[in-house]
């Protein structure tokens, strides 16, 4: 039998996030902790709160360098505010830039993220529920929300903070009795696993954990025709913009060209303006650094001579409209100056509704598994046909004047989930990206259908991500004519397993929906046979093997059947197991005996001829064995259509080591044939839908 239990919860989940669950609104709770009913309960007894789903312990901490007895953890004591300073704040005078400093871990990606989302209000209570304090009712428990692939997450920690000789040991704040960062931190260490997980990464992940949006990074020497276009819808929709000037050596890190920039920091774009000068358009940009202080020196600086040549109240107001920090340049030296621009792009639920044009926005999740989905990249002919797949609809042109070119904007994003969480079994990301291909005439339209092997032999991509990168996420802009394409998330090898989350953004209305077969079986009409139909040397084999009674036991035919396929020498089996044997007999039995009488026998006797046939046909190098990705091509031509849950679910129990030997895929044929007849009976109307009760349940998946 399959596990159900695995089954049923994704299918629970599922129902669940339809209603709602993981939006903005209704927060997933982290392992199931209610932040509310916690708080209450402390209250009520009078103690403090103790997370036992994250301790404070070792494990919490690290696993390599910050390992428990590791140099860097030794002598560190777990405290909470109240412990080592006479009045906590969990936030004072509002949260700035200057509450967040690195400690000993190597997340600056998360506290630059951080920095920049004290900059929107709004975003950053989203993040940091309002109504928190070390004043009011604490209790020490506090709770964050995070955008996690897909869904948001509410993480309950409680205050309990890693300390060394005194000092907090990861990130704080430079008022000393401000701890809002310090658990934020501690929150998103308990959602990756530890706080050494943290170390290494890119600040649009945290930019996009932190809005639930997806982001874009272009390099600037490279910098598509149409940036200036690009950084100005960005801006209009209220997007996160950070750019940077790469380090060439550690000795870079934080030094200044002779123009007063900062190599390796993290700038922002809040502005971009279009101004005459000298009878001629000028292309300006406005960059702001988030430390303050230190500013561009050059042409369109502060007091240069070039605001001299535009109109006076036209300066008067890019002047009034800048905060410390802020500084013009040309757009030109913007990307001669700066080495990469990144781009959060925002989704409509965190936006705010006034004049903001939204992207329009589509989400999937999707597994690629070992031996059915995770067919690797177009290198790979014969498996990469098997990974997911999905279609975008592109209804319509965007409306650009300035653009002669008729093609539609998308924005497509891949994700791998969870891989921080597995840095402790030492796995990290994989190498991931996408091909995109336009439908061919033939199946355009259609949407229960998985495009097989052919298609991606005979046709090319007309887009595909920059890179296969081991990224958590990877994205690509497309500009595509009107129509019907096909996008395949891979990773770069075959075999490699993950979860994903795959987003579609398009500037215009459009369609995107999930390419799968649809659940179909083509059975045939059981055979009308009556014993007269059975030839004379039929009668006498089942006469020998039946035995006095003239019927045969799951345990006889068991012995039957390893007989006969031990004669096959071309198939490699390690014999009919009891289960299988079992699950024939209820398909065949039809008085309730459990056992097959001669005509019962003769008619799966059919069915098995039938099999091995296409068993050997599929076994295309004729090993014995049939490759686990070639059961979906062998099931269809047997009359079973499965999605890819289902063919998972059918590798995962028949194959082993991607191959599936004759007795497994009997095993597997017989039943599914045996759930969609049942099935098929319940469903009498033929609506897709069966109803039954408990005994019925129990009925159908104890004995089949």
């Amino acid at each position: 039998m399959i596990v159900f239990g695995g089954v049923s919860a994704s299918i629970q989940n599922n129902r669940l996030r339809a209603d709602g669950m993981g939006s903005k609104e209704q927060a997933v709770r982290f392992l199931n902790q209610d932040y509310e009913a916690l708080r209450q309960q402390c209250l009520e007894a009078g103690t403090l709160f103790e997370d036992p789903c994250f301790l404070a312990q070792p494990q919490s901490l690290g696993f390599k360098e910050l390992a428990p007895h590791s140099s860097k953890t030794r002598g560190v004591q777990w405290k909470r505010p109240t412990e080592f300073t006479d009045s906590p704040q969990f936030i004072m005078g509002g949260a700035t830039r200057t509450d967040i400093c690195q400690g000993a871990l190597g997340d600056c990606w998360l506290l630059a993220a951080i920095a920049s989302l004290t900059l929107n209000e709004k975003l950053l209570h989203r993040v940091v529920p309002h109504g928190q304090s070390f004043q009011d009712d604490y209790a020490g428990i506090f709770h964050f929300q995070f955008w996690q692939f897909g869904e948001w997450v509410d993480v309950v920690i409680d205050d309990r903070l890693p300390t060394k000789d005194g000092e907090l040991l990861f990130v704080h704040s430079a008022e000393g009795s401000e701890f809002w960062s310090a658990l934020i931190e501690k929150a998103y260490a308990k959602l990756n696993g530890s706080y050494e997980a943290l170390s290494g990464g890119s600040t649009t992940e945290g930019f996009e954990d932190f809005t639930g949006g997806v982001s874009e990074m272009y390099e600037l020497k490279k910098a598509p025709r149409d940036l200036y276009r690009i950084i100005s819808k960005a801006l209009e929709r209220g997007s996160l913009l950070g750019c940077s000037i790469d380090i060439t050596s550690a000795f870079d890190m934080e030094a200044v060209t002779f123009k007063k920039l900062v190599k390796g920091h993290a700038y922002s774009v809040t502005g971009l303006k279009q101004v005459s000068l000298g009878g001629r358009a000028e292309r300006l940009i406005r960059i702001r650094n988030p430390w303050g202080q230190v500013e561009w020196t050059g042409a369109w600086s502060d007091g240069s001579s070039e605001w001299g040549q535009i109109d006076p109240d036209e300066k008067e107001d890019m002047h009034c409209r800048m905060e410390d920090g802020e500084f013009w340049m040309s757009f030109k030296e913007f990307q001669q100056q700066f080495s990469r621009l990144e781009i959060c792009n925002l989704t409509p639920d965190v936006l705010s509704e006034e004049a903001l044009s939204f992207w329009h926005t589509t989400k999937f999740e999707g597994t690629w598994r070992r031996g059915s989905t995770a067919g690797g990249c177009r290198n790979h002919p014969n498996t990469f046909w098997i990974n997911p797949q999905y279609k975008i609809t592109l209804l319509e042109e965007d409306d650009d004047p300035e653009d002669e070119e008729v093609a539609c904007s998308a924005l497509v994003a891949l994700m791998q989930k969870d891989r921080r969480r597995f840095r402790r079994q030492g796995q990290d990301m994989h190498t991931i990206g996408f091909a995109v291909y336009e439908v061919p005439d033939e199946v355009r339209g259609c949407q229960s259908i998985h495009l097989k092997k052919d298609f991606f032999l005979k046709h090319s991509s007309c887009a595909r991500s920059e890179t296969f990168i081991n990224l958590r996420e990877v994205s690509a802009r497309l500009r595509l004519p009107p129509g019907e394409y096909i996008v395949v998330p891979s990773t770069f090898d075959p075999h490699k397993e993950a979860d994903f989350v795959i987003r579609v953004f398009t500037e215009k209305q459009s369609q995107t929906e999930e390419l799968d077969d649809e659940i179909t079986a083509d059975l045939e009409d059981q055979e009308e046979i009556t014993e007269d139909d059975v030839d004379d040397s039929f009668k006498a084999m089942f006469a020998q093997l039946s035995g006095e009674d003239m019927e045969i036991s799951v345990f006889e035919l068991r012995k039957i059947l390893n007989r006969v396929v031990s004669k096959h020498k071309d198939l490699k089996t390690d014999g009919f197991s009891m289960e299988s044997c079992r699950s024939m007999v209820t398909l065949l039995d039809k008085d309730g005996s459990a056992r097959l009488g001669i005509v019962e026998f003769q008619i799966l006797w059919n069915k098995i001829r039938k099999w091995l046939g296409i068993f050997r046909e599929y076994d295309l190098d004729k090993s014995g064995t049939m490759s686990s990705y070639e059961l979906r091509l062998a099931l269809e031509f047997a009359g079973f259509k499965l999605n890819n849950r289902l063919i998972q679910v059918m590798v995962a129990r028949y194959a082993e080591n991607e191959t599936v030997d004759f007795d497994n895929f009997v095993c597997c044929v017989v039943k599914l044939e045996c759930m969609f007849r049942a099935f098929k009976e319940l469903d009498k109307d033929g609506t897709g839908v069966a109803e039954m009760n408990i005994t019925e349940w129990l009925l159908m998946t104890m004995c089949g």
